[in-house]
């Protein structure tokens, strides 16, 4: 996330992953199905974005009770160079990995930090 660079996340992700986005935004995408869906959105979102992200600070990592599910919770922080201003996102993931890949994500960002990030 830090570079910005859609493959290598995509290739974290088995080849049937689904991304979801329960409080997506009007203009993106509810869910991505499929790690080459994965990799065409976030080229799509992080290309028209002209945000950069300064640090995803990792406020805690919760284990489950299924050995393949994690709950993270993190701030992103970033700059928009075109305002001279800075935001902070902060979210929560659901993932769930089997054999060293991710299969399902569940992605919690807050609308209004997106909103600014995004202004």
């Amino acid at each position: 996330m830090l570079d910005k660079s859609p493959d290598d996340l995509a290739d974290l992700y088995s080849i049937d992953a689904v991304h979801e986005f329960p409080f997506a935004s009007p203009d993106f995408p509810p869910c991505f199905e499929g790690r080459e869906a994965v990799r065409a959105g976030y080229r799509a979102a992080w290309g028209a974005s002209p945000a950069k992200v300064q640090e995803v600070r990792r406020i805690a990592a919760h284990e489950t009770a299924d050995p393949e599910v994690i709950i993270a919770e993190h701030v992103v922080v970033g700059t928009l160079p075109t305002k001279a201003t800075t935001f902070t996102v902060p979210g929560l993931l659901i993932l769930h990995v089997h054999n060293g890949l991710i299969t399902r994500v569940r992605d919690y960002m807050d609308g209004s930090g997106v909103a600014s990030a995004r202004a």
